[in-house]
């Protein structure tokens, strides 16, 4: 059986793609990020919730806020990458249900009116669209380093407030030399896949 989605699509978005540990010096443009934003607000999540707020790291001195916050091996990337990118979750996403979610407007209230449910349900439906962002970046033809390599509670502290909670970094730009290492091995379709 084919995919729907052609060869050369497929590899652009999986076969080919790699996380990027180098960039050049290539500049990211607003226009880029806002097609990537365009193309992957309408992937799906629970209630339609969209909980992901992303924060552009443009100005040096945001950078140089950001960079003593990553591992010490991510602090090199991010300081060079032409583009990054906080992505968290915004714990209160119910705010906006009742526009996101016209159907059943009284969600916000029927299943969301708890803090801790609110935030198991951001965490879990902001890390799927953290994933969509990263295909819409390779979409655009862009790479993406995506970390956890940081301090979450610093950068918290430094580029959000206590209703965001930060999910990771990503680095985004034109792949440079020696981007990626080699693909690592994957789970066969018999390894990850039981039918019952």
């Amino acid at each position: 059986m084919t995919l729907a989605l052609d060869a050369a699509a497929q590899d652009l978005l999986f076969r080919e793609a790699h996380t990027a540990n180098t960039f050049t010096d290539e500049p990211v443009t607003d226009e880029q990020i806002q097609a990537v934003y365009d193309l992957i607000k309408l992937a799906p999540t629970a209630f339609n919730q969209s909980p992901l707020r992303i924060v552009l790291v443009r100005s040096e001195e945001a950078r140089a806020r950001l960079v003593p916050l990553m591992a010490e091996g991510n602090q090199p990337k991010t300081a060079a990458a032409p583009l990054v990118a906080i992505l968290a979750a915004d714990n209160e996403f119910h705010e906006e249900l009742p526009t996101l979610f016209p159907a059943f407007p009284q969600a916000k209230d029927v299943f969301f009116s708890e803090r801790p449910v609110r935030e198991q349900s951001a965490a879990m439906n902001a890390a799927l669209q953290a994933a969509y962002f990263i295909l819409g970046i390779r979409a655009a033809g862009l790479a993406a380093g995506p970390m956890t390599g940081l301090d979450f509670a610093a950068v918290q502290k430094e580029f959000l407030d206590g209703d965001h909670t930060p999910l990771m970094v990503v680095n985004i730009g034109t792949p440079g030399e020696g981007a990626s290492y080699p693909r690592s091995p994957r789970l066969s379709f018999e390894q990850a896949v039981t039918t019952v």
